[in-house]
């Protein structure tokens, strides 16, 4: 079994591209064949944007041309001077980071919407971001893990369909983003951590882990709200790791926010009334307590997690027994996803109105980093040739229905 402590510190060290990297690239490869395939197949023209996604990249591009800022009721006068618009609403789950991301491309080309391109354009940050989580998940667990870790989590992510529309904006809103920022402020935070240890001069030695966490909270907490929830878990995670440095973790962790409000800000052009107005109507959590007790908003979260990848159904409750029943599986690098991808859980169900909620797929991301590590555990057991070809199954029967399910959306 492959330990948590030996690696944290050296997460996002440089590392030759050997056999390992070449597997992790052939998968990334299958999983954007699997985007292009998806971005392909839609109908061209105006008529494959809906009026929610044309509406966003049309507030980015009018950010992006200084006639407005995005989310906000604000525009540009005929004097450049920004005016507030009675009756209008601000946005009150994303900053302008969340349209101006999507805009920037064919802003940048000058691509009009009737352009057989705009579709392609529209979508290619998410793409990216999707092949980017996708990459830094196998490579932080392939870390805690080994190489069979890392593949098992790349396999259940590049064979997702939640994942794969996310990425290509399929009938979902784009939180792909959301999630890669979340998904590295928490595993940074915890590398960080385990380098509190070293006798240097712990802060200003970790100014490009501090650099890294503050654009990863900045990219989530400013795609969505909401995931301002994270910030306490990376304080607990940060705290337990490094027991005797807890000054330092939090002095690390103020100068990764104070970075992230500064690059949130910059969304908004640097205008602080519009950003204090923009935060006092946003929603940083919108949850019900009563809906814990709804039946509905469990089985909404089942079918949710489902449609992450039907081997689910079979893996978070193996993974789950074997954690409980196992006591050398319960070490921190299996902990720590665990439980922020309950924690996620929890927070769907208590939202469950949201047709397109981030937290679902937050907890999906975690959920194949839990299972790669038990399975990873599993695999240095003496039932590790019954436990590999169990996995070798599934996860291939995983990925062919994922493929045909593609193939039928194209005919």
């Amino acid at each position: 079994m492959v330990k948590h402590s030996f690696l944290m510190s050296t997460t996002f060290a440089r590392e030759r591209f050997g056999r390992p990297q070449m597997w992790a690239a052939l998968l990334l490869a299958l999983f954007l064949g699997q985007c292009a395939w998806l971005i392909t197949h839609e109908h061209s023209g105006m008529e494959a944007i809906s009026d929610s996604d044309f509406d966003r990249v049309q507030e980015g591009m009018a950010q992006w041309h200084g006639r407005a800022i995005a989310g906000t009721p604000v525009i540009a006068s005929p004097s450049r001077e920004l005016i507030p618009m009675h009756g209008e609403r601000f946005d009150e789950y994303h900053s302008p980071l969340w349209y101006l991301i999507g805009s920037a491309p064919v802003t940048l080309l000058g691509i009009s919407p009737d352009h057989r391109l705009w579709l392609w354009l529209t979508r290619a940050p998410y793409v990216l971001f999707g092949v980017l989580l996708g990459a830094s998940l196998w490579y932080v667990s392939r870390r805690l893990y080994g190489d069979f870790g890392g593949y098992i989590a790349l396999a259940l992510y590049c064979f997702s369909p939640t994942v794969i529309r996310n990425s290509t904006l399929w009938f979902s809103s784009p939180e792909i983003g959301a999630a890669w920022g979340a998904f590295g402020a928490v595993f940074t935070a915890i590398a960080v951590a385990h380098t509190l240890y070293a006798p240097r001069e712990v802060v200003l030695w970790n100014w490009k882990r501090i650099l890294l966490l503050g654009i990863s909270l900045a990219l989530a907490i400013g795609s969505h709200f909401s995931l301002v929830i994270i910030l306490p878990l990376l304080l607990v995670f940060m705290l337990y790791v490094a027991t005797d440095r807890k000054a330092a973790a939090i002095g690390i962790l103020l100068a990764s926010c104070a970075l992230a409000f500064l690059l949130v800000f910059t969304a908004y052009f640097f205008h602080p009334r519009i950003l204090g107005e923009s935060f006092s109507h946003a929603k940083w959590l919108d949850v019900s307590v009563r809906a814990l007790g709804m039946p509905g908003a469990y089985r909404q979260v089942i079918r949710e997690g489902l449609a992450s990848g039907p081997v689910l159904a079979f893996l978070v409750p193996a993974a789950l027994v074997t954690y409980a029943a196992w006591g050398r599986s319960r070490y921190f690098g299996n902990t720590a996803p665990l439980v922020v991808a309950l924690l996620f859980i929890i927070l769907r169900i208590a939202a469950p109105h949201d047709p397109e909620s981030v937290f679902s797929l937050v907890a999906a991301i975690f959920l194949f980093v839990f299972v790669a590590g038990i399975a990873a555990d599993l695999l240095e057991t003496k039932a590790r040739e019954l436990t590999g070809a169990v996995l070798v199954g599934l996860l291939s029967a995983n990925a062919i229905w994922s493929v045909m399910a593609l193939i039928r959306i194209g005919r």
